[in-house]
């Protein structure tokens, strides 16, 4: 999605920009993810004092990804608020630290980058099949949520490993 400042300064109204971003590229090495829809962007531009572009609206993808406990499937509905604003230029070196306005040298922004950095940065950490999956054994490997195992994984401590049939 390309924006362009001076088609933004000869406008007086808002410009509403709707469009679908591949985001298949940002996943191919990711054994995490399985699949991922397109990016629907519905954004609004508006010129603003000072040569600044504000771009907003709402980002949604669905995600297929595996659940980091049980390597089950996992769909997510990503609903992002997309927010940046714009100025053409060079950043100055006064510029107060609170300032968020992305500085950029062309005429001709490429919004993408700045999406699908959205989109990743929404992207859950560790996504869970369900908030109680229990996971799998790690002994024998048995799903947790499905059946259960009689594996003794009793958790101890290694510099006390020695002493633990000490009392048998």
């Amino acid at each position: 999605m390309q924006m362009s400042f001076r088609k933004m300064a000869a406008s007086t109204e808002p410009v509403k920009v709707s469009e679908q971003l591949d985001l298949s590229h940002l996943i191919r090495n990711n054994k995490e993810i399985t699949a991922v829809s397109p990016l629907q962007a519905e954004l609004t531009l508006t010129a603003l004092p000072g040569d600044v572009v504000d771009v907003q609206g709402p980002l949604t993808a669905e995600v297929d990804m595996l659940c980091s406990r049980c390597l089950g499937n996992v769909h997510e509905h990503l609903d992002m608020k997309f927010a940046e604003q714009f100025k053409q230029g060079t950043e100055p070196e006064d510029a107060d630290e609170e300032d968020d306005t992305l500085y950029v040298d062309e005429d001709i922004v490429n919004l993408d980058p700045f999406m699908e950095e959205y989109f990743l940065l929404h992207l859950p950490f560790a996504p869970l099949c369900k908030p109680d999956c229990k996971g799998l054994c790690p002994t024998c490997g048995t799903d947790l949520n499905q059946s259960s195992c009689d594996c003794d994984n009793t958790v101890v401590d290694p510099r006390l490993a020695g002493l633990k049939d000490f009392f048998k």
